[in-house]
């Protein structure tokens, strides 16, 4: 078409206004004013629902009570907000129309604003809600889609049950059983590798090294005896060996019994610790990896496992917590310097006040570095106070997203305990 007249006529839901081409070349990313550009009907027809050459009038199928704003920011170029419209609406009608929020004149601006983060939060509190109470339809779906697995394998029936009794501890009286047996040989296992550490439990040969009790040994067998079958089950019995070496709790369980194995084999082909040199020290690291044997408590622990989910999902608050941390260390350490370091009290440089930084402000306070002086002593007042306030900021919202996660975690064992027994 050609905009030779200075008007064209828009019609919106019914409602016919006329604008001057003048006014829309202001604004040339606007929806109307790409109109001015057009040199085809298709390119009209993307920018408007249906045009009339002979009367040059361009329909919109939208809403005729939005698009009064919309004149009246052609006009000034000062956008308000409608409040008949939710913020959301308001948002697509303006998108629509190609006109920023930058547009919004100062008087609607952070009224705006402040409904949009009003809204935004009480959304995220509804879903949060939902998402503690109801288990989210994915994770019933794969559920259901790995017992649906088992009819297609060999003793399908009988695989599934036994998984179901490994899996999940509150399905049937025999695996509460062997989730009771499974936590008391975690705990047999952690209980040997502390008291093994103490002197009066521990034997020496004649070259000084020194050696396993006997007892104690054979408690160490048991439980990698124990933590083996485990496994090796879980993978027979698995629906999907992919996903079983993609699963948190079952690289746990791998975690926990490899370090046996490997000191046992350098043991067997090498030698003893004495004789391996920096090899020797890799064998200890190893032997010291069992502690992580009580990561497997989080397989029988709906709360470990929330509080996993839950440290997963606040790393931002986590960051920034330690963020906080690393600041109030930082501005605290050197105070603490610059008052204390001709006191010849421990804060001779900023790194050495570090440490009275952080057992300050995570309010430890372990005593071994103190100030003497009146401005050291109100350094270490505000290093103790802010320490509180940063701590206790993220608190609340990590608290609410554990207790978020662990009433979703309940919902979906009593799903799986509904699907199995179905």
């Amino acid at each position: 078409p050609s905009f030779e007249e200075d008007v064209i006529n828009i019609n919106v839901g019914g409602l016919r206004r006329r604008l001057s081409s003048s006014a829309l070349s202001k604004f040339p990313n606007t929806r109307l004013g790409r109109l001015l550009s057009c040199d085809s009907e298709e390119s009209i027809l993307q920018l408007c629902d249906d045009y009339d050459v002979s009367a040059r009038e361009f329909y919109f199928d939208r809403n005729p009570g939005f698009f009064l704003y919309v004149l009246h920011f052609y006009q000034t170029g000062k956008l308000h907000v409608m409040e008949e419209l939710c913020v959301f609406s308001f948002c697509q009608e303006i998108e629509y129309w190609g006109i920023n929020e930058f547009f919004l004149d100062s008087c609607c601006s952070y009224r705006y604003h402040e409904r949009k983060l009003e809204s935004r939060h009480h959304n995220w509190d509804e879903e949060s809600e939902v998402s503690s109470v109801d288990t989210s339809p994915d994770e019933i779906s794969d559920i259901n889609h790995d017992l649906l697995h088992y009819s297609t394998l060999r003793c399908g029936n009988v695989r599934k049950r036994l998984w179901l009794t490994m899996e999940n501890p509150g399905y049937s009286i025999p695996s509460k059983l062997f989730s009771f047996v499974s936590i008391s040989v975690v705990l047999v296992s952690i209980a040997t590798m502390c008291i093994h550490s103490m002197p009066e439990y521990q034997e020496v040969d004649e070259n000084g090294n020194v050696l396993d009790e006997p007892i104690l040994h054979k408690l160490e067998y048991f439980c990698i005896s124990w933590f083996t079958f485990e496994v090796s089950s879980r993978l027979l019995l698995s629906p999907s060996p992919r996903k079983f070496f993609k699963h948190p709790l079952n690289l746990i369980d791998i975690v926990s019994v490899l370090p046996f194995y490997f000191t046992l084999l350098v043991d067997l082909t090498v030698g003893s610790d004495s004789e391996l040199g920096n090899l020797g020290k890799v064998v200890q690291v190893f032997r010291l990896m069992r502690i992580f044997r009580v990561l497997k408590l989080a397989r029988h622990s709906t709360g470990l496992r929330s509080l996993g989910a839950t440290l997963k999902h606040s790393y931002r608050e986590v960051g920034i917590l330690l963020l906080y941390l690393a600041v109030g260390v930082s501005v605290f350490s050197g105070v603490a310097y610059t008052a204390e370091k001709e006191e010849d009290v421990g804060f001779d440089t900023i790194p050495a006040c570090w440490w009275w930084g952080t057992v300050s402000m995570t309010t430890v306070g372990y005593g071994d570095v103190v100030p003497v002086p009146v401005a050291g002593k109100l350094a270490a007042s505000g290093c103790i106070l802010g320490g509180i306030l940063v701590v206790a900021l993220p608190i609340t919202i990590i608290f609410n997203k554990f207790s978020h996660f662990y009433r979703k975690q309940k919902a979906l064992e009593a799903a799986v305990r509904n699907s199995g027994k179905k």
